[in-house]
């Protein structure tokens, strides 16, 4: 969409940041993300813009997750969860815990806990001791922990006080998910309310886990198609921020085998790596490593991408937005090695 009807549409006093990215036609792809670790929380609502900063058990743990961040280089998304009327039990706190389980993978490993909420600051701090291999005693929490590994949890964010987008986009779709397909998927899908998890101008926004997978700008029409797998890829093709196993350049590449392959590419092991980068980011060339679980099927895929262009678009929602240049990628160039 040209510059100019992005400038027409702020002009008619639009204040969400993800109308402006769905009139400019920018492309989701590549913005997911990187992730190894997940740890995500239940804290009721309301949720505070500060959340991280102003809730007793994370402020009690803070400084431990700062020397796993910045010290340990840990790669670990947190995020918090609103409790579930249905899910959740009174007194007592839900804890996920996700990780990569090896160099190639098709889905992060999930551990479930749910602990009396006197005991979630002693559980995070033994993943948190666990994870920079000091001693811990997250054994204790065994009896706590819940066979959920059939369970697949969709997770929409509607933390308006971050941005209103989130609310006011991501509000209806977490209602429409919970209420349609949570319900008839026989105990098997779990839908809940995040905070951010970054994306605002994405609204509405989602994490599917255990694949890792985010999708942006949902529209009620599609979700079907998004639970269920039940029809061509192609037609999520708009929708897909990328997976969180792989780097942008990456996760530009890995949506184009997965038009390509199909809902099947979802099983598949896979591993990324950057071969080659021009100057600035405008060219990229990337190998994506690939197997079957059992091993009867390996290979990898050799791409190059490149600049195409740009959008310019808002990152945050505002009464005056201001406007930034994004660069746009295409694969100019993708083959299969066996």
């Amino acid at each position: 969409m040209p510059t100019q009807y992005v400038k027409e549409l702020l002009a008619r006093d639009c204040r969400f940041c993800s109308l402006v990215s769905k009139a400019n036609g920018e492309d989701l792809i590549g913005t997911a993300g990187t992730c190894e670790h997940w740890l995500i929380m239940e804290v009721p609502q309301p949720w505070p813009q500060e959340i991280f900063q102003e809730n007793p058990i994370i402020k009690s743990v803070i400084g431990l997750f700062q020397e796993l961040i910045f010290q340990h280089g840990v790669n670990l998304k947190p995020i918090i969860i609103a409790p579930d009327r249905e899910y959740s039990y009174p007194g007592f706190t839900r804890i996920f815990y996700y990780y990569r389980p090896g160099k190639l993978f098709s889905q992060f490993e999930k551990q479930e806990f749910v602990v009396p909420e006197s005991k979630a600051a002693d559980l995070l701090t033994a993943i948190f001791q666990q994870l920079i291999q000091q001693p811990n005693n997250l054994s204790q929490f065994q009896q706590y922990q819940q066979q959920t590994s059939h369970i697949r949890e969709l997770m929409v964010c509607t933390h308006a006080q971050v941005d209103v987008a989130c609310g006011r986009f991501g509000t209806p779709i977490y209602r429409q998910l919970r209420k349609e397909y949570a319900p008839i998927s026989n105990g098997k899908l779990r839908v809940w309310q995040t905070t951010h998890f970054g994306g605002h101008q994405f609204a509405p926004t989602l994490i599917d886990l255990p694949s890792g997978c985010l999708w942006g700008h949902l529209e009620p029409d599609i979700l079907d198609l998004l639970v269920q797998r039940n029809g061509s890829v192609s037609g999520l093709r708009e929708y897909y921020r990328g997976w969180t196993g792989l780097s942008k350049f990456e996760q530009i590449v890995e949506r184009e085998i997965w038009i390509k392959s199909g809902w099947s590419w979802v099983n598949y092991l896979k591993a990324g790596k950057i071969v080659a980068m021009g100057k600035d980011g405008d060219w990229a060339e990337i190998q994506i490593d690939f197997a079957l679980p059992d091993g009867s099927i390996s290979g990898a895929y050799e791409a190059k991408i490149e600049v195409c262009g740009e959008v310019m678009s808002a990152f945050n929602s505002a009464k005056e937005m201001e406007l930034e240049a994004v660069k746009q990628y295409r694969v100019s160039h993708l083959v299969k090695v066996e």
